[in-house]
């Protein structure tokens, strides 16, 4: 299926993209412009991101690696949920 028209991108180069970046760094976190460029491509009018995202979250392989998960978590509770802040900001 064509996700977008003005790049011509269709659904299984979306996941031919994520596919590779998961086999060759499987600790990447895959966001929707590293796709793009992957592919050696670049948004253009932005009326196919519903679609790409949509397409983009159903891979398996999009799954943030185990050892990445709760990593903002583990930095708040460490920074006492303040993140160092003056209580006058």
């Amino acid at each position: 299926m064509i996700v977008c028209h003005c790049q011509k991108i269709s659904d299984r180069d979306i996941n031919a993209a994520i596919d590779w970046m998961r086999a060759s760094d499987s600790k990447t976190i895959i966001t929707p412009g590293k796709i793009y460029r992957a592919m050696g491509k670049s948004a253009d009018c932005g009326g196919c991101m519903p679609l790409f995202l949509s397409t983009l979250r159903q891979n398996a392989n999009l799954e943030v690696p185990i050892h990445l998960r709760n990593l903002k978590l583990e930095a708040t509770e460490e920074a006492g949920n303040h993140e160092k802040r003056s209580k006058s900001y």
